[in-house]
């Protein structure tokens, strides 16, 4: 029998083991989602929203419960994952507010009387999600999709059963029908015959860039739409005329948001070379106050990595950009005991052809390069294969339109941190995944743009 099994990362001791699927079993489950989807689609989209309010107080009054699970199986601090909740929530309520203005028919000219586009649910979906978001990035998939009348089935993560089970909990209210989102608990091997299953009409993947092609490989095998948001490796360029202490504070946050687990993380500040030293001091001085501890206490500013195999990934990276010629400014102690932790780092005088300068880093790690003038840190910035989101600190309005034409990144902050918001797209291009999550484009996703003409 395959097992599923969580494993406390602040103690590296096995929580419990769960019994994954078999194949009967999950063909009943994405049947229980195939047959409620009849019902949901009919429902207006004022009876949709009523659900997902409804949705929106039951996560709230579960947020303790929830930001303690997800401490215990990913070792998110708990203080993070009370506001992962809060963000969870206000998605919810956001699209119960605006999902009738973003599926709203749109009236186009053409020969016809009457000529215009309806935007109709496609039918059930499914989600492939990640650990290190457990909460927000299923109602980043879910709430967009449930509001356009699809119903959905979620895979999440393997580390992280109990949540992924809680989630799927917190859609049992009442106006619901039943089985508009069900869980499936299953391990990766079992994900192919999902995507192909036939009652499966679309995927919404968020993961690492070598998994989001495989799945779009299958899916697209099977004539099914995608959306994937992968990897990062974001810029954050900080020219000498930025309110630099600003800009270390939150190039430090964003830095090590979730123990730096984040795909939207600045992973590579490109400082430009007349303030550069000055400004990784700033950097210096603020991760060495950073507590790492038990994720369940609430002084804790990051825990332990989710795993030891992503540990041991990026204490190799780090080391290869040092013997590439980088130089180790800060590394913090570490707790004592088994937990899956990796220092606060910062490396300076990385530069492009080093490890952690070319490859995703998901860890307390933060590399910084100089640049000697706005051409080269755009440059800098670009040289990747990566194009999720990425940053510019400026008071020069030349210079910041120049990042924000320039900078090939699904999102741009202009002195401010890279974040996703339920009212706004997020997605990347080139390695970073294809199309758009949240806002009025994430929405129209997983949706039949139907063109209607009458004469």
């Amino acid at each position: 029998m395959s097992i599923l099994t969580a494993t406390n990362p602040f103690t590296a001791n096995v929580i419990k083991q769960y019994p994954a699927l078999n194949a009967e079993q999950v063909s009943e489950r994405i049947g229980d989602a195939r047959n409620a989807f009849a019902q949901w689609s009919s429902t207006s989209i004022a009876e949709r929203a009523k659900v997902l309010r409804a949705v929106a107080t039951k996560i709230r009054e579960n947020k303790q419960h929830l930001a303690e699970l997800m401490a215990q199986e990913m070792g998110k601090p708990i203080k993070e994952g009370e506001a992962e909740v809060e963000k969870a929530a206000g998605c919810a309520e956001h699209y119960a507010e605006h999902a009738h203005a973003y599926l709203a028919s749109q009236t186009l000219p053409s020969d016809a009387s009457h000529s215009y586009i309806c935007y109709q649910p496609l039918g059930t979906l499914l989600g492939i999600l990640p650990w290190n978001a457990p909460v927000w990035l299923a109602f980043r998939y879910l709430v967009p999709a449930l509001m356009a009348g699809n119903t959905c089935v979620i895979k999440h993560d393997p580390n992280v059963p109990a949540s992924a089970q809680a989630i799927v909990d917190t859609f049992l209210v009442p106006g619901a029908p039943a089985n508009i989102v069900v869980n499936l608990p299953i391990n990766t091997p079992q994900i192919e015959a999902v995507i192909r299953d036939p009652r499966i009409v679309g995927v919404s993947f968020t993961g690492s860039s070598a998994a989001g092609r495989k799945v779009a490989a299958i899916a697209g095998s099977e004539i099914k739409p995608v959306v994937l948001e992968l990897g990062g490796s974001d810029p954050c360029i900080v020219m000498a005329d930025a309110d630099l202490d600003k800009a270390a504070d939150i190039a430090t946050l964003s830095r090590i948001i979730n123990a730096g687990q984040s795909c939207i993380a600045a992973k590579r500040i490109i400082v430009e070379a007349s303030v550069y030293e000055e400004f990784t001091e700033r950097l210096r001085q603020r991760l060495a106050k950073l507590t790492l501890g038990d994720p369940l206490q609430r002084e804790t500013d990051i825990g332990p990595l989710a795993r030891a195999d992503l540990r041991d990934n990026l204490a190799s990276q780090v080391t290869q950009t040092l013997d590439a010629g980088a130089r180790c400014v800060f590394q913090s102690e570490v707790p004592a005991g088994d937990g899956f932790f990796y220092p606060v780092t910062l490396l300076a005088d990385v530069s492009p052809d080093m490890c952690a300068f070319r490859e995703e880093t998901f860890g307390p790690v933060m590399v910084v390069t100089a640049a000697e003038n706005i051409d080269q840190a755009l440059q800098l910035a670009n040289d990747t294969d990566y194009g999720l989101g990425a940053a510019i600190w400026s008071s020069n309005a030349d210079y910041i339109q120049r990042a924000i034409n320039e900078l090939q990144a699904g999102q741009v902050a202009v002195n401010g941190i890279v974040k996703t918001d339920s009212r706004l797209p997020s997605g990347g291009i080139k390695g970073s995944g294809i199309g758009r999550e949240l806002g009025p484009q994430g929405i129209r996703e997983f949706v039949n743009a139907k063109q209607v003409w009458i004469k």
